[in-house]
């Protein structure tokens, strides 16, 4: 029997009609925020960003491919791993599915990271994905935009991400308390995140997750939104299935997302996704 409220249908309708009024007033909010995104002021981008793509080297501008607007994800893939983050892979598994229909409409998606192009590569074709993806190893553009950090800005506490300063996440107690952090996280979850791309905690979230978005108009790059952490909950298609689910998220203390191809096989029928 179940632990959770039950109902008749007539007062499951009155209670669904009852959200769905709150559900147009959260749409109508989105639909404000949008215009509002579009009314932010652009920046102009001077700085020479160089990356290396599958073509060979490109430069910000290279990477519009002929369109005017560019959306690049900071996918958490340092110099260090050896493999994706997890999170961010799940993330990046739509990309393949939506990216043909935003080149359509004169958007670029790219993902980006500081790892090397081979490893990205490498890491590419183990996840079937056929999206671009551009090192940015060498360049500043992952420091600059806020979702890259050194060791020495972590180790101080100053650290600007989300548009908070003050660190990647509550751990400026526990850094300071050590000389490199990497023996802070040793156990759990975390530290199981951390070996699953070949580092330690530390190490792990001097990258962090983000998006930007760039418009170019007669040959100049502007710079105009950025988003990340919770901001980036919308275009994780998971969480929007899952928040629509009866556990909804139904998060655990354990690593809650894997690698398509980590998770124990289910069903034959759920093909490469659960295997």
């Amino acid at each position: 029997m179940t632990k959770h409220k039950t109902g008749t249908r007539e007062e499951w309708l009155a209670a669904r009609l009852e959200l769905l009024k709150a559900e147009k007033e959260l749409t109508r909010r989105s639909d404000e925020l949008a215009r509002r995104r579009q009314e932010l002021p652009w920046v102009r981008i001077d700085k020479d960003y160089r990356f290396d793509t599958d073509e060979g080297k490109a430069s910000l501008a290279d990477l519009f491919r002929g369109r005017s607007q560019l959306l690049m994800y900071h996918f958490m893939f340092g110099p260090d791993y050896n493999a994706g983050c997890p999170n961010c892979s799940a993330i990046a598994d739509g990309f393949n599915g939506f990216a043909i229909h935003l080149a359509n409409h004169d958007v670029m998606l790219w993902a980006v990271s500081r790892a090397p192009i081979a490893k990205l590569q490498t890491y590419k074709r183990r996840m079937d994905w056929s999206f671009p993806w551009a090192s940015s190893s060498g360049s500043d553009f992952n420091y600059d935009f806020n979702a890259s950090f050194t060791e020495e800005q972590q180790r101080m506490g100053n650290v600007n991400y989300n548009y908070s300063k003050g660190g990647v996440s509550s751990r400026q107690v526990e850094i300071a308390a050590t000389e490199t952090a990497s023996e802070v996280v040793t156990e759990g979850p975390r530290a199981e995140i951390a070996r699953s791309v070949g580092t330690d905690w530390a190490t792990y979230i001097r990258e962090m997750p983000g998006m930007s978005a760039f418009a170019l108009e007669d040959g100049v790059v502007y710079h105009t939104y950025s988003a990340y952490a919770r901001g980036l909950d919308g275009l994780w298609g998971g969480y929007q299935w899952l928040d629509r689910a009866p556990k909804v998220r139904n998060e655990t203390g354990g690593i809650w997302w894997r690698r398509h191809d980590e998770y124990e096989s289910q069903s034959p029928s759920l093909g490469w996704c659960c295997r």
